[in-house]
């Protein structure tokens, strides 16, 4: 796939929030956007020496075997990375939307994947140590010399303490990894520094038209159900953002604040910031069909391979072709107190 042209200067767009229509591009040719046959955002980034489980194609994480259903190889990595450029333009450029009131001394990402976020905030404040956590080894060798990666398992007890304590943390595109959300919230401001911050970016798993409405038969909405079902029987419930704002406030956080975006998928919005955001978002959502599918459906609903398939072509097929789908993305945020 060739990556869309950014021409918005870099401010990125003004992303609608939830409830607000999206002014659709009366222009826009029925044939406009990306063939999903031909989609293929490609990168490279270092391999890890570990060993791997290959599976159906893909290549999946060795250490906690079976725990994160979803791939580690170079295609899912891909994908990964897009969806950081993706998260960016959302937030006009910006890695956060937190108000960190001064310049973070240590940061935790949790969930780090290929590392590029914790990369990136290693470089906008160099004097910062930043720690990148995840159960696959799959970041690259050469990074900034304040830039840590471990494998880890973000839902054991965590190993900070003390003056190891952080001022933020971090975590986005994790729904779907997660089994006890309360004790993560626990630990993370148990080990936050007094007025530090957590911040969660994640889409809320559940895809919608404008207009018209998604049919209840059509695949995507098939799919996305079966997803829910399947990622709940797993234990780790992939539609779960709706419930976390009211966890952290639970955990203990205070001035916890939400901000829910309305996401284009396609080139259909009149805004030309918002049409180039779509375009980044249907290819993202083509490339995510099938990670998001293969292991749930083979290993835990039980679905024949073939049946697998077919219902994935589909649903990539809908995301090239539907007009005016769209997306919700939760961005949400809490401080730990200055004092108990």
């Amino acid at each position: 796939m060739t990556a869309p042209a950014s021409d918005d200067g870099g401010t990125g767009p003004s992303v609608p929030l939830e409830g607000s229509d999206i002014e659709a591009d009366p222009q826009l040719d029925d044939h406009d956007g990306p063939d999903p046959d031909s989609l293929s955002f490609t990168s490279s980034l270092a391999s890890s020496l570990n060993d791997y489980v290959y599976e159906n194609g893909r290549r999946y994480h060795s250490y906690r075997q079976g725990e994160y259903l979803f791939p580690n190889d170079e295609t899912e990595q891909s994908r990964l990375d897009m969806l950081h450029h993706i998260f960016r333009l959302m937030l006009g450029g910006n890695l956060y939307m937190a108000p960190l009131a001064e310049a973070p001394q240590r940061v935790l990402d949790i969930g780090t994947g290929t590392g590029i976020w914790a990369m990136d905030m290693a470089e906008e404040f160099p004097e910062a140590r930043v720690v990148g956590v995840d159960l696959s080894a799959i970041q690259p060798y050469l990074v900034p010399s304040n830039c840590d990666f471990f494998v880890d398992d973000v839902e054991d007890e965590w190993p900070y303490s003390g003056d190891k304590a952080f001022d933020f943390i971090h975590q986005r595109n994790m729904v779907g990894a997660i089994k006890d959300w309360d004790r993560l919230f626990a630990q993370a401001l148990e080990h936050l520094r007094p007025g530090g911050y957590y911040e969660i970016q994640e889409f809320r798993v559940w895809f919608h038209a404008q207009d018209p409405p998604l049919p209840d038969d059509c695949g995507i909405a098939r799919w996305q159900r079966l997803l829910t079902e399947g990622s709940t029987e797993f234990g780790k419930p992939l539609n779960v953002v709706q419930e976390l704002e009211a966890k952290m406030v639970k955990a203990g956080f205070e001035w916890v604040e939400e901000e829910v975006l309305k996401v284009p998928i396609g080139m259909w919005p009149k805004d030309r910031n918002l049409k180039q955001l779509g375009q980044w978002m249907q290819a993202h959502a083509i490339d995510s069909v099938e990670p998001l599918t293969l292991a749930l459906f083979l290993r835990v609903l039980g679905w024949p391979e073939k049946e697998c398939r077919e219902l994935m072509a589909k649903v990539r097929q809908e995301f090239g072709d539907r007009k005016q789908l769209y997306v919700y993305a939760h961005f949400i945020h809490g401080r730990k107190p200055e004092c108990d």
